[in-house]
């Protein structure tokens, strides 16, 4: 471990916005600053204002700045450029400002795939996937770019849901009532901490029980309904916790430019979980 520097008028700082600000990301990326000695600070914020917040970031001259539900894609128009993924999917989670010049990112896209590769999901595997939001755009983009053409998209706001199903050329069902598939995945709040609807569980029972795979997008806890669910069914898992290391490593490098050993970054997301 490095000796970091005293925070001073150098010191650069790295945030985050969202609804409802958790701390997964302000200790993962904090610890990897104190462990690579770095003069950095990040700080997660939530805003009524989403214009004024990102003319805050670039007047400030705010290094980077994580996006998070509901901002993904609000934010798109008041950017200078979009990347890769970010553009290709309208959905933005990650900004890094280069001297007033904004660009966005989209580090969940990546995070995604390689979790359904690492869990060896074959592309032919049925999904069903609760969302339609910037992070089930996300998810439902590396599902088509891996190969999966057979699955359903289940939102209750039909034209948001219809619109996504279509774009990638998938099903639509306002309810999951009913629906397996061998793959389900939550990329909705439902049973996230603090939240309207923590308890709830992102899919009806019957679901998880035909199930082989379950995938939820919420990080905090990392123990939702639905992951609790999953494991008293004795079904593979993939939690958001894991989604959540992955995309912040990713944001973390286009930071600072630096890749932290594997040990630091099992260190950093140690910490991250509270552990």
């Amino acid at each position: 471990m490095f000796d970091k520097p005293p925070i001073g008028p150098s010191t650069r700082l790295c945030m985050s916005l969202a609804a409802r600000p958790g701390t997964f990301g302000s200790r993962f990326h904090n610890r990897l600053y104190e462990l690579l000695g770095l003069d950095y600070v990040y700080k997660a914020f939530t805003t009524k204002d989403l214009p004024a917040a990102i003319g805050g970031v670039r007047a400030l001259g705010i290094r980077g700045c994580a996006i998070s539900m509901p901002f993904k894609e609000a934010v798109i128009p008041l950017l200078d450029h979009i990347e890769g993924s970010a553009a290709a999917i309208d959905s933005v989670n990650t900004i890094v400002n280069d001297d007033g010049w904004m660009t966005g990112y989209n580090t969940d896209y990546s995070a995604v795939l390689e979790l359904l590769d690492r869990a060896e999901i074959a592309p032919s595997t049925p999904f069903l996937l609760a969302g339609s939001g910037g992070m089930a755009k996300a998810v439902v983009a590396a599902l088509r770019n891996r190969g999966h053409r057979s699955g359903v998209i289940v939102a209750r706001n039909g034209i948001t849901g219809q619109a996504l199903a279509n774009l990638y050329g998938f099903a639509w069902a306002e309810t999951s009532e009913g629906l397996t598939a061998p793959l389900i995945i939550n990329a909705t709040p439902v049973g996230m901490a603090g939240g309207a609807e923590a308890e709830t569980l992102a899919f009806p029972p019957t679901a998880i029980e035909a199930a082989e795979t379950v995938f939820d997008v919420v990080a905090t806890p990392i123990e939702t309904p639905l992951m609790q669910a999953a494991e008293k069914a004795g079904r593979k898992r993939i939690s958001g916790a894991d989604v959540a290391v992955l995309q912040a490593l990713e944001q973390f490098v286009l930071y600072t430019g630096i890749h932290p050993s594997e040990e630091q970054v099992k260190d950093a997301a140690t910490v991250a979980r509270g552990g």
